[in-house]
């Protein structure tokens, strides 16, 4: 979809930036959640979504750099990732709208950390 965006010079809009909110590093394997959330249909313990927990985990240092939340670390990868790309956050609270928009002061990852989170992400890819 990038290519995409590059090639006709479109921007492309993530809806969900934080993964459900696996990327804010405040859920485990036991995590559960009200009926009438979304998350309540994902079985935290199920093996793929606890692999994601351990690479959020991989990468928590990362995403945290220079005091950003994990979150804003997230939405910081993907801005490093590509200008064109759009992250829209999800949120339950004015405080997590603030933070989301905090992001900004921080700018995006730089290409080293982006390289060093995609080493971390690929050693799971082929994990089953």
């Amino acid at each position: 979809m990038r290519k995409v965006c590059a090639d006709f010079d479109l921007a492309g809009i993530n809806k969900d930036p934080l993964n459900k909110g696996v990327l804010t590093g405040k859920f485990g394997s036991t995590s559960t959640f009200p009926k009438n959330d979304i998350r309540s249909r994902d079985d935290f313990s199920d093996p793929e979504t606890v692999k994601r927990l351990k690479i959020v985990d991989e990468i928590r240092d990362i995403l945290t750099s220079d005091g950003r939340t994990m979150a804003q670390g997230a939405l910081a990868y993907i801005w490093a990732l590509d200008g064109r790309l759009v992250p829209i956050p999800g949120f339950k609270s004015v405080q997590q709208v603030k933070d989301n928009a905090d992001a900004m002061k921080f700018g995006p990852l730089t290409e080293s950390q982006v390289k060093e989170i995609q080493t971390i992400v690929a050693k799971y890819e082929f994990q089953n």
